[in-house]
């Protein structure tokens, strides 16, 4: 790997190799952070202390002859799951001191994989943005352009990582959140199947760790390569206990093939609703071309494929009847007004937003059997193909924008103004069915800010994109740490 900074799988095996010890590579981590973080803002809820303390139980763990997944690796965590002793805030103020008494599920796994936890890392409010601020912690930057948001919801995750503050890190995906601050920050991301890994104790405060079966959000690995990706899925993946039983162990297939030359990936580039911008077009072109000098079966459209534009629909309904479960009555009939008031044959993005708030019961159910007929169409299409390649956003990472209403807010797709969140459609591609896909970087735009891509991959068959990740990391090169950026100001922003 062409970085300077040591791969998770490096890390392990100089542990494992007495080359270097937990301590050493913790303090190095904290130095780091204190050194670098204050331009970034990644890291909103330090941890050191008791990092260090896990590094010197890894260390004397490894003298006693164990060994585990992530022994002695340093890692962060996003600010929405819960660890015992440190605020989970969800950027919200009301919450800034709310205090959770255990661990979520995914942090357990992480410390029970050996893993030291640096600290947490920065969302927006509510989690409800493709940037990360907030009142209480501030505005993270992207370590390529300080003057860029570095994306979201997971965005102090992928800024962390591409500044090297620990060798991985967990965030979760709604709306592209794992796999747009990875395409904005030039790393790799992975948006597991819906429902692989258990999501208990990332609740929004003060709400109670239950398990609940979420309907689209899902959480997941966030590394600088494919290979630390799939390490960290394996300690990620699983029911939760509380619903299956401690016992049950969930078992992955393996890839569908090992060679690129044997993938049959159809690649998108196009979308009915919104533009692909130069740049991001160029990097899906870069991964096709890597693909047919591979060898892989290579197409640029099928009769198989859902239709773009009601999957589009269907995940912005699907996506905003959850919002307005707990709005006041007042501003609930005020929508229900507005949506009413729609004509029939309005089939934007916009009218599915509203249409998707007021849903009744009776609409969600016929919403919900419209998604099964297009996982049964995913099914059928994947008979034929093993992978999608196509865009996360339209656009490289963008200036930041806290215009304290987002519907007025604005993306310019090489100089066009777009609705701010009509630029969600391709991160709902694979979220409204529940595929995984895995966000990798394919180089850097004109500009020199990283551009990255998404490959989908069927319902469980998780390891087979990050096996096609891996292969094309090998064609096109990986993670690159930031060369441009260091020491440019973002405008200050009274708001965050």
């Amino acid at each position: 790997m062409e970085s300077n900074l040591p791969t998770a799988e490096e890390l392990a095996a100089a542990l494992r190799a007495g080359e270097v010890t937990s301590m050493e590579l913790t303090d190095e981590a904290i130095a780091r952070i204190e050194r670098e973080d204050k331009a970034i803002n990644a890291i909103c809820v330090p941890d050191f202390d008791r990092a260090r303390a896990a590094a010197r139980g890894a260390d004397q763990a490894r003298a006693r002859g164990e060994d585990r997944p992530l022994l002695g690796i340093p890692v962060t965590v996003k600010e929405c799951y819960n660890i015992a002793g440190l605020p989970t805030t969800w950027g919200m103020p009301p919450h800034r001191n709310y205090i959770p008494d255990e661990d979520a599920v995914q942090v357990s796994r992480l410390r029970a994989a050996g893993a030291v936890v640096l600290g947490k890392t920065n969302v927006p409010l509510g989690l409800q943005d493709i940037q990360s601020f907030n009142e209480i912690y501030g505005t993270t930057n992207n370590p390529w352009d300080h003057r860029r948001t570095s994306g979201g919801s997971s965005g102090g995750s992928a800024a962390a990582l591409a500044s090297g503050f620990g060798a991985l890190s967990i965030g979760s995906d709604l709306a592209g959140s794992l796999r747009t601050p990875a395409h904005f920050c030039g790393i790799y991301a992975h948006k597991p199947t819906l429902g692989l890994a258990a999501s208990r104790g990332m609740v929004p405060p003060p709400g109670p760790a239950l398990p609940v079966e979420h309907d689209l959000a899902v959480v997941g690995p966030m590394a600088r390569t494919a290979r630390d990706l799939t390490l960290l899925l394996d300690v990620m993946a699983g029911p939760d206990p509380l619903t299956l039983g401690a016992a049950y162990h969930l078992t992955l297939p393996p890839a569908r093939h090992e060679r690129l030359r044997d993938f049959r990936v159809l690649v998108l580039d196009e979308h009915p609703f919104i533009p692909t911008g130069s740049a991001v077009r160029e990097g899906v072109n870069r991964v096709a071309d890597a693909l047919v000098d591979g060898g892989a079966r290579v197409e640029r459209d099928s009769p198989l494929l859902p239709d773009l534009t009601e999957a589009a629909t269907l995940y912005r309904q699907l996506l905003f009847s959850g919002s307005v479960a707990r709005f006041p009555v007042e501003p609930y009939e005020q929508l229900q007004a507005h949506a009413a008031a729609l004509s029939a044959d309005d089939q934007s993005l916009d009218a599915a937003l509203l249409r998707g708030m007021v849903f009744s019961h009776r609409d969600w159910i016929e919403a919900n059997s419209r998604r099964e007929l297009h996982r049964h169409g995913w099914r059928q299409f994947f008979a034929e193909f093993d992978a999608v390649v196509c865009p996360i956003t339209p656009t490289p990472a963008f200036p930041h924008d806290h215009n304290p209403d987002p519907m007025k807010r604005r993306i310019d797709i090489d100089g066009v103004e777009y609705p701010y969140f009509d630029q969600l459609v391709w991160a709902g591609l694979a979220t409204m069915p529940g595929l995984p896909a895995t966000a990798i970087p394919t180089g850097r735009s004109p500009e020199g800010l990283p551009v990255g891509v998404q490959l989908i991959g069927p319902m469980f068959e998780d390891r087979t994109p990050l096996r096609l990740a891996e292969l094309l990391e090998q064609e096109i090169g990986g993670f690159q740490p930031p060369e441009v950026g260091r020491g440019v100001v973002a405008p200050t922003d009274e708001g965050a």
